[in-house]
């Protein structure tokens, strides 16, 4: 089984990138953040490509956030939201069940520039950790772009950015509890030394220096994590500010 969750930062503008990549890794199940598009969007030509059927939970703001599934295999049930109305405008969680995993896509709120949706970004966490005590934890995938860089391995300018939405000590103490909560963050478990971003700023050539942050993640419990093979991150997809990070197990 393949997964890939992928910030595509619109999916418009991403769409052929996102058939070249699924042309290339034959994913069983493609996760997507950001994809920007209204429900009046979703009849051009998306909600379908090659063999896979598309899900999508969308922002109430036109051109705004938004979540979606492609997969192969048609779940047994796909849910929006966290069942909290101020959040949910804003379509950031999407849940596809399997009989075999439950798989969960989120795309968490950025705090802002002089950290101005930081409180808002707090009551979405709390949000999320109480979403996630909903499913058997044994079976749960948890994926998307988190917004934060855990540790300082996690970004190359981490001195610079310690006041900064993504490492803010805030944010950064809530990614603790999350992990002391028993899931694991699946790709600094399986390579723990290894440095990888997988978001660079649009500016100053970031991602040709490769000045970037790893907020894009996989998680699950222990039990789950015995059935990995590996978590990669695929820089070399373009398309995006982020880059694709992909699950086998």
């Amino acid at each position: 089984m393949k997964i890939i969750t992928w910030n595509i930062n619109g999916l418009r503008s991403g769409f052929e990138k996102l058939q070249e990549l699924a042309a290339a890794e034959r994913p069983d199940i493609i996760c997507l953040q950001e994809i920007k598009i209204s429900p009046d969007d979703t009849h051009d030509g998306y909600k379908k490509f090659a063999s896979y059927t598309g899900y999508f939970c969308h922002a109430q703001k036109k051109g705004y956030s938004g979540v979606a599934i492609y997969s192969l295999t048609k779940p047994n049930q796909v849910t929006c939201g966290l069942d909290n109305a101020e959040i949910d405008a804003e379509g950031r969680a999407i849940v596809a069940h399997y009989d075999d995993f439950d798989l969960v896509n989120y795309y968490f709120p950025h705090s802002n520039r002089e950290l101005s949706r930081l409180p808002f970004k707090e009551k979405f966490n709390q949000a999320f950790l109480d979403h996630l005590n909903k499913f058997d934890q044994n079976r749960l995938i948890v994926c998307g772009d988190l917004n934060v860089a855990h540790e300082e391995i996690d970004l190359a300018r981490p001195k610079d950015n310690r006041k900064n939405a993504g490492f803010t000590d805030i944010e950064r103490r809530w990614m603790d509890k999350l992990l002391d909560s028993g899931l694991k963050d699946i790709f600094r478990e399986l390579y723990p030394d290894k440095v990888q971003y997988t978001w660079w700023s649009n500016f100053f050539h970031a991602r040709d220096k490769n000045i970037g942050w790893r907020i894009d993640y996989f998680l699950c419990n222990e039990k789950f994590f015995s059935k990995i093979k590996d978590c990669r991150i695929e820089n070399k997809y373009l398309g995006s500010d982020h880059c694709p990070v992909i699950l086998e197990f």
